[in-house]
């Protein structure tokens, strides 16, 4: 993978994409879902369109649920059944440390046992280290959470931007394989089939929306990085 391959204007339209589709991907997983947050998202139409892999058909039909949630939200006076609803679907997915039907943190893919802080939690910890990401709530909870392998990626991103924007041609190879890394080793290995469990679980069109953005957004990601993806097959 070289920067020739594209213009210098090509890149910073993908990468400008990049930290905001997968910053806002990353943020809503990782934080509960509170009502300001979401009538903030629905308010400023967030849905209506992507920055990134705009025209992938899982990123098509993950905005079309989206913006069907949002316009029910919206029509019934932002319900506090729906959001309500929301939350529960939240909390049945992707919080405790209990045996969850889709979990959000990497390690448990790769432990019979479904058990986390294991080698990829520990390995995606430094991979955060080494990029100068600085999570919240370090040694409190797994590294390897969904929600901030997303934001890492979004960093990586903007690591590549700053390079793109200083004219460092040298960064900006640096970050395009420093994403093309983790994703091969980390996020594509597990990623694809956690969305496939969120389309399977997700009680609300808001979460299974948010799965096929992201099943689209990497898998677009991972063809303009030329990224093979690994075949999905249910535990």
């Amino acid at each position: 993978m070289t920067t020739e391959k594209q213009t210098n204007a090509a890149w910073q339209i993908q990468l400008t994409g990049e930290v905001l589709l997968f910053s806002l991907l990353g943020k809503i997983l990782y934080e509960i879902p509170t009502r300001n947050g979401i009538q903030a998202l629905v308010d400023n139409e967030v849905f209506t369109e992507a920055p990134f892999a705009e025209a992938h058909p899982d990123v098509l039909k993950g905005l079309a649920l989206l913006e069907k949630w949002s316009d029910v939200f919206q029509q019934n006076g932002r319900s506090d059944d729906l959001f309500k609803e929301l939350q529960v679907d939240y909390t049945n997915l992707l919080t405790g440390m209990r045996r969850l039907p889709v979990a959000p943190w990497e390690s448990v893919y790769f432990s019979d046992e479904r058990l986390v802080f294991q080698t990829q939690t520990m390995d995606v910890r430094a991979w955060y280290l080494r990029y100068g990401l600085e999570i919240e709530k370090l040694h409190q909870e797994p590294d390897d959470h969904i929600g901030l392998e997303l934001i890492f990626v979004a960093h990586l991103a903007q690591l590549g931007l700053t390079a793109l924007e200083t004219g460092n041609d040298l960064q900006l190879e640096q970050a395009l394989m420093a994403q093309r890394g983790f994703l091969s080793k980390h996020l594509l290995l597990w990623a694809p089939l956690w969305c496939e469990q969120m389309l399977e679980y997700a009680q609300t069109d808001f979460y299974r929306g948010l799965a096929l953005v992201i099943r689209g957004a990497l898998r677009e990601l991972s063809h303009i990085l030329e990224i093979p993806l690994p075949e999905v097959t249910q535990s």
